[in-house]
């Protein structure tokens, strides 16, 4: 099968192309290297079955071309991570929405397999938990940009779906939570990265509002292995999905383990969000997957425990630092 990833060069899409070309699928990656790098997909280069055209997704010939040549496409390319969302709301809605039209454009003339990758975010302000797929979304005023990712993560998700009824294209809309794991960075407030790096360095592990705030980690490999199980499964065309780890801890509680693991001792210091990123900024108390849905399409659950993802960050964050 050859599989055309957009954002193959991030966090996520650099661990999928790998994934697929150990199961014997050939990769095309599209990265416009805006937050991906290609640092992330070096070890890739040269090995039969894959190659990398550096591109944005907005490109229509580009993608048109790409998409023509491969079976399935999964759009992964997006502005990611809450700084980053709250610094250019202009460029996240514009790369969200824009980026996703033209993708799916481009499959539907032939009607290729689409995954397309959303995110918890589009919950909102939610306080039913767990979260499921058919509940209610509850987002934020326009006034505060914050909301900004959710709404434009949303409408790519309305986009597919419309595609889907209206066109016949085959969509399936995956909406991942908090995935963590090597090869993330914390420069656009990935927090984990960012606990690492603090650890590290013995710098104070800087906790963002009360600490109390709950997620749930779930670690790339099992996100990875759910995406591709998904793509393989023929009862998820034209469906919504959770995938995530529905293992819930508060903020406070990751910084005590990452200093625990790290073996730090630095201290673990709250900033008021007004601080940290916005007047006004607003965040969710809890966000916890149900995850019944993907276990009844493809079987999967979650199986990297916590401190095991933690110290997989720490080891990647270490080999980074050192490197530098």
């Amino acid at each position: 099968m050859q599989v055309l990833i957009t954002g193959g060069a991030g966090f996520i899409g650099s661990h999928l192309a790998e994934w697929l070309l150990g199961t014997g699928d050939r990769v095309t990656v599209l990265d416009d290297l805006s937050t991906g790098s290609m640092g992330n997909i070096a070890h890739l280069v040269g090995r039969p079955n894959f190659s990398y055209r550096i591109g944005s997704v907005t490109d229509v010939p580009l993608v048109a071309e790409l998409v023509d040549g491969c079976d399935v496409a999964v759009h992964l390319a997006a502005a990611v991570g809450v700084q980053l969302i709250i610094e250019q709301p202009t460029a996240t809605i514009e790369t969200n929405v824009r980026g996703t039209e033209v993708v799916l454009a481009a499959a539907a003339r032939k009607r290729k397999l689409c995954v397309i990758a959303s995110t918890s975010e589009v919950y909102g302000k939610a306080s039913k938990v767990p979260f499921s797929e058919d509940d209610d979304v509850s987002l934020g005023p326009t006034t505060h940009s914050r909301w900004a990712y959710a709404c434009s993560k949303a409408l790519d998700e309305w986009l597919a779906l419309a595609y889907a009824r209206e066109k016949k294209l085959p969509v399936i809309v995956v909406r991942l939570f908090n995935t963590v794991g090597p090869r993330q960075i914390g420069r656009y407030g990935m927090v984990l990265p960012r606990f690492a790096d603090q650890a590290i360095a013995g710098e104070p592990i800087t906790v963002f509002g009360s600490g109390e705030q709950a997620r749930c980690f779930c670690h790339v490999r099992d996100s990875v292995e759910a995406i591709v199980r998904l793509m393989r499964t023929a009862d998820a065309v034209g469906e919504v999905v959770n995938v995530g780890n529905n293992h819930e801890i508060t903020i406070n509680g990751l910084a005590d383990r990452v200093r625990q693991i790290a073996g730090s001792q630095s201290k673990i210091v709250r900033v008021p969000y007004d601080v940290a990123y916005a007047k006004g900024f607003e965040d969710m108390e809890r966000r916890v997957p149900d995850l019944a849905k993907l276990a009844r399409l493809t079987g999967f659950h979650p199986a990297v425990q916590l401190d095991r993802t933690i110290e997989d960050v720490l080891a990647d964050r270490r080999r980074a630092l050192s490197a530098q």
